[in-house]
């Protein structure tokens, strides 16, 4: 596949690593322009771009960005892009260590994918945001491996979701359907998905186990949660 990564950072530089050892196309892009990848071209293989180049090359795109810096892409980046090329999001909210309080996440109404939809104008899935980048990078086994990781994936549009399913599933990892868009705050920061590296069986139990709609009281209890695993991080820098 002709694959456009847009972020360069750790998650973005491990699914290059990975894709272009797969043999797909990748370019990959930031925030500095290409001339600044050198090191991650020497590193994972991609081919330096500029955002624009990266949404234009083919047949999936993948943008990696701090949240907070979702609203200062392009407006125009998408344009001419056709509606059936899949946008995976990967993005997590951290108003603590990175992106402040944007208030629209923080009454439990949005995902944090929801949000980044509306600013992208297009439709998103969501995946690669509950994993580790040194786990992403090498921790796929074969499918049928016993104890092989998952994730979960959410998405409103049934053949992107598919499309990104089955390149889940090339890198190493069960997915595992998450449901709608607005059902991704069960794989968002604070649950116990996260970081976790479940099993399929024991995800979808899991995932099963929240419901469908976030309660009150979910949101409060993992938004508390959120908040502890930053602040222990932020103790350790």
């Amino acid at each position: 596949m002709n694959i456009g990564i847009i972020g360069a950072g750790h998650i973005g530089s491990a699914l290059a690593v990975r894709l272009v050892s797969l043999g797909h196309s990748v370019l990959i892009a930031n925030s500095r322009g290409p001339e600044t990848l050198q090191n991650v071209a020497q590193k994972t293989g991609a081919t330096p771009a500029t955002a624009r180049d990266a949404a234009r090359h083919g047949e999936l795109i993948v943008v990696t960005i701090p949240l907070k810096n979702i609203p200062n892409l392009p407006k125009d980046l998408f344009e001419g892009v056709p509606a059936s090329v899949p946008v995976v999001d990967t993005s997590n909210y951290y108003p603590l260590l990175r992106d402040g309080q944007i208030p629209e996440l923080e009454s439990g109404d949005l995902t944090e994918s929801e949000w980044v939809q509306q600013h992208l104008g297009r439709p998103v899935v969501k995946v690669f945001n509950n994993i580790y980048a040194s786990h992403l990078e090498k921790s796929g086994q074969p499918a049928g491996t016993p104890g092989r990781i998952s994730l979960p994936v959410a998405g409103d549009d049934a053949a992107a979701k598919q499309a990104v399913m089955k390149l889940v599933d090339e890198l190493g990892f069960d997915a595992v359907d998450d449901g709608s868009l607005h059902e991704s705050w069960r794989q968002q920061p604070g649950t116990p998905s996260y970081g976790a590296d479940m099993p399929a069986d024991k995800l979808r139990e899991h995932l099963a186990s929240l419901g469908t709609a976030r309660t009150p009281e979910q949101q409060a209890q993992f938004a508390a949660n959120h908040a502890a695993q930053e602040r222990a991080i932020m103790k350790q820098a």
